[in-house]
């Protein structure tokens, strides 16, 4: 998250990971690769994996399982909730999806709210 705070800071923008062809595409779903290596704006929390891509004044964190079998808003609500932290739920956008959910928010709202 420090990275991410850094990023936007200096106005920087948060880009996906390159897509690599060989990895293949568990479940032939379009975001079961997004996160699956590791890069430096995703993570691993328990049986979850979060993606973070952004520009300009807003940023969106995706979640989806690591098995890339579908998950429930909720359970990507409480990933949201964990990496999140501080950031009140009222200024965070939900798009639920069945096998990804994703979050949106702005960038000040998080350099203001995000307890580290």
């Amino acid at each position: 998250m420090e990275l991410i705070l850094r990023q936007i800071r200096d106005n920087l923008t948060i880009k996906l990971p390159d897509y690599d062809p060989g990895v293949g595409n568990p479940g032939g779903h379009p975001f079961a690769l997004i996160g699956i290596e590791e890069n430096p704006f995703s993570g691993v929390v328990g049986e979850f994996r979060y993606q973070f891509e952004g520009e300009e004044d807003l940023l969106h964190l995706m979640v989806m399982r690591c098995d890339c079998e579908p998950l429930t808003p909720q359970e990507g609500q409480q990933v949201a909730s964990f990496v999140l932290r501080g950031l009140p739920s009222s200024l965070i956008w939900l798009r639920p999806g069945q096998r990804s959910q994703h979050f949106y928010f702005g960038h000040d709202e998080l350099l203001s709210n995000l307890q580290l």
